[in-house]
């Protein structure tokens, strides 16, 4: 399972770090176009808009992979034993029960409601676009049953 799991963190680490260098790339050509060539490019600013929505669910799924969210940390370090096993697992079903709920559940029935709806440049379906945060919640999901696993098998 080990092994899994840090597949998917290079995976997620090497996509979002693209995701971020054509954004970069992308404002750069952006910046070039408005006030080099006094032509500004039309198309940059929405994509510019959609890598930056996708890179950051897909962030947040590499941050959950590596347990570097926010959790209450405070109570994690000062736990011992069983206390601390249960407070982890607590945290971990709690994260969860949100990616289940709200990302996959929610985000899948945002994104089939503006399937329909099209971005007034690229004229890519808004739905498609939001189709990464229940995509997003799949991939915590599957995370998180390997966090709570690993919570369960903690020696301390």
């Amino acid at each position: 399972m080990n092994k899994f799991k840090k597949i998917m963190n290079n995976l997620l680490s090497y996509l979002t770090a693209f995701l971020l260098i054509v954004m970069t790339a992308l404002v750069l050509w952006q910046v070039f176009t408005r006030y080099i060539l006094n032509n500004p490019s039309v198309f940059t600013e929405e994509l510019v808009r959609i890598i930056l929505i996708w890179s950051s669910f897909l962030g947040a799924s590499y941050a959950f992979g590596t347990r570097q969210h926010m959790a209450l940390v405070f109570f994690k370090e000062k736990s011992k034993g069983l206390k601390k096993k249960a407070i982890y697992v607590f945290i971990d079903v709690m994260i969860l029960g949100f990616a289940i709920l709200v990302l996959i559940k929610g985000g899948y029935q945002l994104a089939s409601g503006v399937m329909g709806i099209k971005t007034p440049i690229l004229g890519i379906s808004r739905g498609l676009i939001y189709m990464i945060a229940p995509f997003s919640g799949i991939i915590i999901t599957i995370y998180q049953l390997m966090n709570i696993k690993e919570d369960i098998e903690m020696v301390d």
